[in-house]
């Protein structure tokens, strides 16, 4: 299992049995991660201090620093607060497992453990790791790994599927007149729109992902992109007006000083919606593939006054071509 930029995962492994460390070490080298190996808790902190592993694989009982203390020390301290820890507990103690997960850990193995258990564990710490930290602080939405990985789960299947790149029109505009912290609130309600409008479509579930600042992306049938688009549009446009001053609102623009002093207008603003289709007739092989039709296609969109949504011509949705959905 390999990190992004085909990075192999570091493991640290801290034991101060020899046979154990050894053991584990060997299968984990066999599956493509790298080890680190530490005696005990003391040497494990002196090693993250030098190299920072991507999870640690913790026996309880070991002497200087054991494994609870271990654990305690890296989550007190903010740069290891999130590294993932298995901790390894003698069989039947229960207290023990109670103990590692009170302490921080993130799950554990009894020993002794089979090759097959190990490795089951590690990968599903290492992912559910990895999604976590994916998730916008803002928004609670997956990022960009997330979103690859969806589309590759379509493209895999086969069915057809269609991905829909959106971010918010003049969004600078909201920044330069009223601050970042209002900024973000029209991105969390961009947000709770699209949630919104995912909920409301016909099954089957439709995914949602956040890029990054204002970009948002939808993977979903092709039947779903219409409803779906319609909703967001027009929901997000009320609760982008809510957000705007009365005097702003009323006058359907801000004015902004540029480095000369002088003054411009900007419109409210409005949504650009790319989408690309892939169906029986031109089926794409990648997620890039995909993400870059449909940037494509919202560069389409933005050229055009109002929300817009523009559909890849190649393909159809329900009528082909671009939607003015203002």
């Amino acid at each position: 299992m390999e990190a992004a930029g085909d990075r192999k995962d570091v493991i640290l492994v801290v034991d101060d049995d020899e046979d154990i460390a050894r053991f584990v070490e060997f299968n984990l080298r066999l599956h493509g991660f790298e080890v680190m190996l530490a005696g005990d808790g003391q040497e494990a902190l002196e090693l993250i201090a030098r190299q920072r592993p991507d999870l640690a694989v913790v026996d309880l009982m070991m002497p200087r620093i054991d494994g609870l203390e271990l654990t305690r020390r890296l989550r007190a301290d903010p740069m290891t607060a999130v590294l993932p820890v298995i901790m390894l507990t003698a069989k039947g103690m229960t207290q023990d497992k109670v103990n590692g997960l009170s302490a921080g850990a993130d799950d554990y193995l009894v020993k002794p453990f089979d090759t097959l258990e190990l490795l089951a564990r590690v990968t599903s710490t290492l992912r559910r790791n990895k999604e976590f930290r994916e998730v916008s602080p803002l928004t609670g939405l997956p990022g960009n790994s997330r979103i690859r990985r969806e589309i590759a789960d379509r493209v895999r299947t086969g069915t057809d599927y269609a991905v829909g790149y959106i971010d918010i029109d003049r969004f600078k505009s909201v920044n330069d007149r009223y601050g970042f912290v209002r900024g973000d609130d029209f991105i969390s309600a961009l947000a709770r729109t699209l949630h919104q409008a995912v909920v409301s479509v016909a099954p089957p579930p439709a995914f949602l992902g956040h890029v990054g600042g204002d970009d948002f992306v939808f993977v979903c049938t092709p039947d779903q992109v219409l409803p779906l688009t319609s909703r967001v549009s027009a929901q997000f446009e009320k609760a982008a007006d809510a957000l705007y001053d009365p005097t702003d609102r009323e006058r359907g623009y801000v004015e902004l000083k540029d480095r000369r002093g002088n003054i411009r207008k900007a419109a409210l603003v409005t949504l650009s919606i790319g989408v690309c289709v892939s169906d029986s007739d031109k089926r794409l092989t990648s997620p890039l593939e995909a993400m870059t039709i449909a940037s494509e296609m919202k560069t389409v969109a933005k050229s055009q006054p109002g929300s817009y949504v523009a559909v890849d011509r190649r393909r159809s949705v329900g009528e082909p071509g671009n939607r003015h959905v203002k």
